[in-house]
């Protein structure tokens, strides 16, 4: 990133002298200088979101709407969800979003994060934002410890399943040719984010690089790492050879 980017990166905003501890929080969490806001969001997620059971999926639905940019019909939270820039979060009919999931919509000028009908957010996954957007369709379902990441764009289609550990990246690349000058102060690279079309599966651990498109219908096999876009209904896998040796002899 650049320099100017940096200084509205999390980190910069946290070390800045010129903000105070409220200005600081507001910009980070809330992306609103309001009180009210500030007041609002302290007092739902101080009350509901750690709260247990079927007492604390019922308080969620009733207050979670009221911070949220849209809440459609039967939306499901668990406890402990972290919500950054709430308002530009959007969210479709009957979809659950598990335990302790991130929904960051970070940013001055993005779209934020809009989360389709029936889709299943798994435990510990972070959806992030950093000035970019991520879309995600209907019939989504993303397992346990996914990682998406968006300073361009992330748009995944209906039907995607991501097993778990995906990591998607968009964006995030950054020039290293000088060497007199930080590589975080270097300018970042895009590649114009990142497309899954409908239907598609991704195994577990599968890394997905800015710029890829992965066509309808395809599925990628656990562990590959994808820097380039395929076409519809590939079988992509990491062509990788197992070497399994006795460590009690040494080799020849």
């Amino acid at each position: 990133m650049s320099e100017d980017n940096f200084r509205a990166s999390a980190q910069k905003t946290l070390m800045s002298r010129d903000r105070s501890l409220g200005a600081k929080y507001s910009t980070l969490i809330l992306g609103r200088r309001s009180l009210f806001a500030i007041i609002k969001f302290e007092l739902i997620t101080l009350a509901v979101s750690w709260v247990p059971g079927a007492l604390g999926f019922v308080l969620r639905r009733i207050f979670f709407p009221c911070l949220l940019g849209r809440v459609g019909r039967n939306v499901v939270f668990g406890r402990g969800i972290t919500l950054r820039h709430p308002h530009k979060i959007r969210i479709g009919d009957n979809t659950i979003i598990d335990d302790y999931s991130v929904l960051d919509a970070k940013g001055e000028a993005n779209e934020g994060i809009v989360i389709g009908a029936k889709v299943f957010i798994g435990r510990h996954t972070i959806l992030s934002c950093k000035e970019g957007s991520i879309s995600i369709g209907d019939y989504c379902n993303i397992s346990a410890n996914c990682t998406i990441l968006s300073e361009t764009e992330v748009r995944l289609g209906n039907y995607c399943f991501l097993a778990g550990n995906c990591y998607l990246v968009a964006g995030g690349n950054h020039s290293f040719d000088k060497l007199d000058v930080p590589i975080m102060f270097q300018p970042s690279i895009s590649k114009g984010g990142i497309r899954v079309g409908d239907d598609v599966w991704l195994g577990a651990g599968v890394i997905v690089l800015d710029g890829v498109t992965v066509g309808r219908g395809s599925v990628v096999g656990a562990g590959s790492v994808i820097p380039a876009s395929l076409p519809e209904y590939s079988f992509a896998r990491a062509a990788r050879a197992l070497k399994v040796e006795d460590r009690r002899r040494p080799e020849s």
